[in-house]
């Protein structure tokens, strides 16, 4: 007789959810700094994105990312490999958004 493992029965373990949604946590964070910075409008202020339509237009657009991403960021995975998968992004794509946001902010 074998004992079931977290994987196998469904559960996660503590340290694989801890880590998954430390990285994901940390991704979404820096993916919407990311689009907060590319939607800003290239005026002054925000109140002169009315007077270009460019940049009304990727002020609306960053604003519907930025709300799908605060709303996703709200919303857990549900199974181990969800938690899994977000281990292995997160060491790849994190160092990636903290190298892409330090550059262009």
């Amino acid at each position: 007789m074998t004992v079931p493992d977290a994987q196998s029965s469904g559960g996660v373990s503590f340290r694989l959810k801890i880590a998954g949604t430390v990285f994901r946590t940390l991704f979404m964070g820096l993916l919407l700094a990311i689009v907060v910075r590319v939607a800003w409008p290239q005026s002054e202020t925000i109140w002169s994105a009315w007077e270009t339509p460019g940049d009304l237009v990727r002020l609306v657009l960053g604003l519907a990312a930025g709300g799908w991403i605060l709303v996703h960021l709200f919303i857990p995975p549900r199974d181990a490999a969800a938690y899994r998968t977000w281990v292995y992004l997160g060491l790849g794509l994190v160092p990636i958004a903290i190298i892409w946001v330090l550059l262009r902010w």
